[in-house]
């Protein structure tokens, strides 16, 4: 009942119920999906829909019950893709002793397929006489015009000259074997053809009814018979594609009460089929639900083997083995009373109570199962419910259930109406909720302004689904907010609107990094720093009234908050901070982080602005220092070795090169003159040198060598705080 108010919520309260008067029929009925009762011919019994559950995960359970007297058959139409979950998911149940005979259904074939595995083939649309070639051999009834009694023995077609039109016109007979021996009849004056093959005749009239199924090509019909004595309760229960129930809210701010908030949940009947008197349940949850094609026939590949062909192959006479004679009756003794004891085995346990089905672990409103009333301890079914024993009962099977996951559920408490292709509001929630007036800012929404909002709890007992909040304020309309999935007892933000009043001004300030620490660890130099910076928000309200206004500022695990407000609210992604803004007057907030950075240095790598940088920073201790400058003189003496050695390669290719132009010059002059004489000493001299400069170098390389080795030792050795 929605509470008493005045002004613009009283006015509210009626249009809301004014609405509801225009949506809904109280009583209703809901029957969801199929035809709430059976459509087929020869059907003896009525099993409408009584009771729906709608799941906001695209699938819905739907119910059948009602009473069926002796052995009875009930049609069911079903649309042609619904058939897969059918077959998935239909339980069926007859109770007081009955049983289920079978459930048969009409094939996915093309229907001209199942028109020729009839006698009588009727997919070509056959003249008379063409069905009557069909069924030569058959005895038949004529009336023509006088009764005749015979043996179809062929139809032949004769051209005929009519005198009076002057043309000729083809005329069919029909060729029967009498007691009195052959007649020919002229189809045009055969009144009556009576089958005498019953057998036959069935057929004809089986094609002929899908022949007529036919012509609703997605309809298929769903036969469901019951075997039994005297009037039972039959029940039939299935999963099937449903559109996704939604839920809308209206919220209502006062400053003087608490919220007011009104929920619907939007339902449609996109059948072809009236919703009658049904129990509607509506149930929060995404239970895992798939589609698998269990209606198209599914042939498995076997592989072709071709036998080979052997002459003059003879079957073979083996003797028996007398050695291993007893070992085979031995064999077949522990056969016997391996099969003897499976026999003498107690029973499996059964199935617990709460494991049945996994359609009653549904959690919500009522407890258990859809609404809290599908199980009992007993085994017996309270309000129309399945349970294992009843449907073991029924079909002669057990099947063991699961944990549907944790569901929320509504029950709508009285019965609705509601006409196909129609849809619906029902209300779920009707009643006061508590909340907080705020403004929230964030620069990445709104760079000046924060947004109006609220700080709603979920005060009720119900969930609140996810949906849409159309929000009053002050008896106007304030804007529009959406509303996550809300469990008992938790709260959100909702902001609906910009909020002019309060401007908020963003300044930052980072600072450089400072250097806490350095020590070494086996050639590497390990410094710790520290970087700090501050961000500021001023907030300037220019309302008559004081603002909370909560500022979220983007969390970042690297960084620590320090010496600053602590967050009032921290999620997944950012702080929220409260500011009180007294009208007319400014508020601060700082908020101060800092983050530690190391970093990994092999000392090698160093540079020599690096190290002077380190041994000039206070916090190094004179330890880590002397080991620095240790490395940077054998480093010296290292580079020295390297810059001799280089000297040495570049002498020894500089003579390389002049020894290539005088190679050069030798080919162009005579090998008698003093030139050429004069050429060949001063090569003999640079081959010397070059000797001497190769065998400075290896001395060099090999101390070079040394000197890095050392160097590599003493740093692998160094441990310095």
């Amino acid at each position: 009942m929605l509470i008493q108010c005045v002004g613009f919520r009283a006015l509210l309260r009626a249009t809301i119920l004014a609405l509801v008067a225009a949506v809904m029929v109280v009583p209703a009925g809901v029957a969801f999906g199929q035809e709430a009762e059976n459509a087929g011919e020869g059907s003896d019994a009525k099993v409408p829909v009584k009771r729906v559950v709608l799941f906001n995960s695209g699938v819905g359970y739907i119910e059948h019950s009602g009473k069926v007297e002796g052995d009875a058959s009930v049609d069911l139409k079903f649309n042609v893709d619904d058939i897969n979950d059918l077959l998935k998911s239909m339980v069926l149940q007859d109770l007081d002793g009955g049983q289920i005979s079978t459930v048969t259904y009409g094939s996915r074939d093309p229907i001209t397929k199942t028109l020729q595995s009839f006698a009588i083939d009727l997919t070509q649309n056959p003249t008379l006489g063409q069905l009557l070639a069909q069924i030569r051999g058959e005895r038949v009834e004529l009336e023509a015009p006088t009764k005749i009694f015979g043996t179809i023995v062929g139809v032949e077609k004769k051209r005929e000259y009519v005198a009076a039109d002057k043309v000729f016109v083809e005329t069919e007979y029909l060729n029967v074997l009498t007691d009195d021996g052959l007649r020919r009849i002229a189809l045009d004056s055969v009144g009556r053809i009576k089958l005498a093959s019953k057998e036959l005749d069935k057929e004809f009239r089986q094609a002929l009814a899908v022949l007529a199924r036919g012509h609703a090509t997605d309809k298929k019909t769903v036969t469901l018979k019951f075997l039994g004595e005297g009037e039972r309760d039959v029940r039939v229960g299935y999963i099937q594609e449903a559109p996704v129930w939604k839920t809308s809210y209206r919220l209502v701010l006062d400053d003087e009460d608490k919220p007011f908030l009104q929920g619907w949940a939007i339902v449609e009947n996109t059948t072809d089929t009236d919703w009658q008197d049904v129990r509607l349940s509506l149930v929060s949850g995404r239970p895992i639900s798939f589609v698998m094609d269990l209606y198209s026939p599914l042939y498995a590949q076997r592989p072709v083997v071709v036998p080979e062909l052997f002459a003059s192959l003879r079957p073979q006479m083996y003797e028996q083995d007398l050695k291993r004679k007893g070992e085979l009756r031995s064999l077949a003794k522990r056969f016997d009373k391996s099969v003897a004891r499976d026999a003498a085995a107690p029973a499996a346990p059964e199935i617990a109570a709460e494991d049945q089905m996994a359609f009653g672990r549904a959690a919500g409103v009522g407890g258990g199962g859809f609404g809290g009333d599908f199980l009992v301890d007993d085994g017996r079914s309270t309000n129309g419910a399945f349970t294992r024993s009843s449907l073991e009962a029924s079909v002669q099977a057990a099947a063991q259930g699961g944990d549907v996951g944790e569901l929320f559920q509504y029950d709508i408490k009285d019965a609705v109406t509601l006409a196909r292709q129609r849809s619906a509001m029902l209300p779920i929630i009707n009643d006061k909720i508590e909340g907080t007036k705020v403004s929230i800012y964030n620069v990445g929404v709104h760079a000046k302004h924060p947004l109006n909002g609220i700080e709603l709890k979920n005060s009720s007992d119900l969930h609140l689904m996810q949906g849409p909040v159309t929000v009053f304020d002050g008896g106007v309309y304030a804007g529009d907010a959406r509303i996550p999935d809300l469990p008992p007892g938790s709260d959100r933000l909702l902001s609906y609107a910009l909020d002019l009043d309060v401007e908020v001004a963003p300044t930052s300030d980072s600072r450089p990094q400072d250097l806490l620490s350095v020590r070494i660890e086996k050639g590497v130099l390990i410094a710790n720093y520290k970087q700090s910076r501050t961000q500021r928000y001023t907030v300037k309200n220019s309302g008559d009234k004081e603002k909370r206004v909560l500022i979220e500022y983007g969390f970042d695990p690297r960084w620590e908050l320090i010496a600053s407000k602590k967050p009032t609210e921290k999620t997944r992604d950012v702080y929220r901070f409260a500011v009180a803004a007294g009208p007319g007057k400014p508020a601060d907030l700082r908020i101060e982080e800092q983050q530690s950075i190391r970093q990994d240095v092999a000392i090698n790598n160093l540079n020599d602005e690096a190290i002077r940088f380190y041994l000039s920073a206070k916090v190094v201790s004179e330890t880590v220092k002397d080991a620095l400058r240790e490395v940077v003189r054998r480093k010296t003496e290292l580079a020295d070795l390297s810059r001799r050695k280089q000297q040495f390669d570049q002498e020894i290719a500089t003579i390389g090169q002049e020894q290539q132009r005088i190679r050069e010059n030798m080919r162009s002059i005579d090998r008698n003159t003093d030139l050429y004489n004069r050429y060949v000493k001063k090569f003999t001299d640079q081959e010397d040198q070059i000797e001497r400069l190769r065998e400075n170098a290896r001395e060099l390389e090999s101390k070079i060598a040394e000197s890095q080795r050392s160097i590599d030792e003493y740093l692998s050795e160094l441990v310095l705080g």
